[in-house]
C-alpha cells in the first residue's frame, strides 16, 4: 500500500498553509512595482516638462543655427544660439574625467576583487565609496583653490584661473567610486572556477585578473563606465565653479569653458524673464543633454546585453 505525502493530501495543515495568501509577499511586490512606476513617471514627467518649452524655442530659433553655429550668447546683443561650444566643453571635461576615472577605478576594482583580503576589502571599499558622498560644491572649490594653482605651477603651458583641465580632473576623481564599486561587484560575481582553472594552467594572479576575470566581467565594467560618463556629463557644480562661464569653442584645456549643465545652472539662477526665448534656451539645452544621456544609457544596455556572460 503506497503512502502518500501529507503535503499532497488536501486538507492537511501543509496544504492549507500553502494555499493561504501571503500578504507580506504581496505587499513587497506592490512596493517594488510602485518604485518602478515612480521611476518611469519621473522620467516621463521630465520629458514633458522639457518638451513644450523646447518646441517653443525651436519655433523661434533655427535648428540649423542651434546645432551648427559656434557662437553661444543668448543674453548678448545681437544674440547667438549655437550650442556647439557647450557641447564641446561637455565632451572635453567628460573625456578628461574618463581618462582619470577608468584606469584608477579599474585598478582599484582589480585590487579589491583579486588581491585584497576580506578584512582589507571591508575597510577599503566603504572608504572609497565615501568619495561619492562628498558634496560636489566641495569638489568645485577644491579644484579652484588647490588643483588649478598646482597645475599652473607644474605645467608648461598657460592655465587660466578658470579652466577645463582642472574641472575635468576633479570630475574624474569624483566618479572613481562609480567605476571602482560597480566594476568590483562585476568581477566578484565571476565564478571562482574560472580563476582556479587559470591557476591550474600556471597563470599568475595578474594574468588571471587581466585575461580571465576582466573579460568575464566585461559587461558589468562597460555598464559602470557608461554610468560614470553619464554622471560626469551631467555634473554641474564642479564645472560651474572651476570651469568658468565662458562658452569658448576651443580645444585649449587651459581656458575657461562652459558646459551644458553649467549653463543651465547659471541661466536658471539669473534674472531671465520666464517665457522668453532666452528662458527657453535652458530647456532646449536640457533636452539635448537628456537625449545625449539617454543615448549613452541605451548603448550601455545594448553592450551589456550583447557581452553578458551567464554562468551556472
Amino acid at each position: 500500500m503506497a503512502v502518500r505525502d501529507s503535503a499532497t493530501v488536501p486538507g492537511t495543515p501543509q496544504s492549507l498553509a500553502r494555499s493561504r495568501p501571503r500578504y507580506g509577499e504581496m505587499a513587497i511586490k506592490a512596493t517594488l512595482l510602485l518604485a518602478a512606476l515612480v521611476s518611469i513617471a519621473t522620467t516621463v514627467g521630465i520629458v514633458f516638462s522639457l518638451l513644450e518649452p523646447t518646441i517653443r524655442f525651436f519655433g523661434e530659433i533655427s535648428v540649423v543655427e542651434f546645432f551648427t553655429s559656434t557662437n553661444w550668447g543668448p543674453l548678448f546683443e545681437p544674440p547667438s544660439y549655437g550650442v556647439l561650444p557647450l557641447v564641446s566643453a561637455t565632451l572635453i571635461t567628460t573625456g578628461i574625467a574618463i581618462v582619470v576615472a577608468v584606469p584608477l577605478g579599474l585598478a582599484a576594482a582589480i585590487y579589491l576583487s583579486e588581491y585584497a583580503k576580506p578584512r582589507v576589502r571591508k575597510i577599503f571599499k566603504p572608504v572609497l565609496e565615501v568619495l561619492a558622498g562628498i558634496p560636489t560644491v566641495v569638489f568645485g572649490f577644491f579644484a579652484l583653490s588647490f588643483v588649478t594653482p598646482l597645475l599652473r605651477n607644474i605645467l608648461w603651458f598657460e592655465i587660466e584661473i578658470f579652466n577645463a583641465l582642472s574641472a575635468g580632473l576633479v570630475v574624474g576623481f569624483m566618479i572613481i567610486p562609480i567605476v571602482a564599486s560597480l566594476s568590483e561587484d562585476a568581477m566578484t560575481s565571476v565564478p571562482n572556477s574560472l580563476r582556479e582553472g587559470s591557476f591550474a594552467l600556471g597563470a599568475s594572479r595578474m594574468v588571471t585578473s587581466l585575461r580571465v576575470v576582466l573579460p568575464a566581467a566585461f559587461s558589468g565594467i562597460v555598464a559602470a563606465v557608461i554610468l560614470a560618463i553619464s554622471r560626469g556629463a551631467g555634473e554641474t557644480m564642479i564645472v560651474y565653479i572651476a570651469g568658468g562661464g565662458q562658452p569658448n569653442f576651443t580645444l585649449d584645456l587651459g581656458v575657461a569653458m562652459q558646459t551644458m549643465a553649467a549653463f543651465i545652472a547659471a541661466a536658471g539662477s539669473g534674472d531671465v524673464p520666464v517665457g522668453t526665448v532666452d528662458y527657453n534656451t535652458i530647456f532646449a539645452v536640457g533636452a539635448l543633454l537628456f537625449v545625449m544621456t539617454f543615448v549613452m544609457n541605451y548603448v550601455s544596455a545594448r553592450l551589456v546585453r550583447k557581452y553578458r556572460e551567464v554562468y551556472e
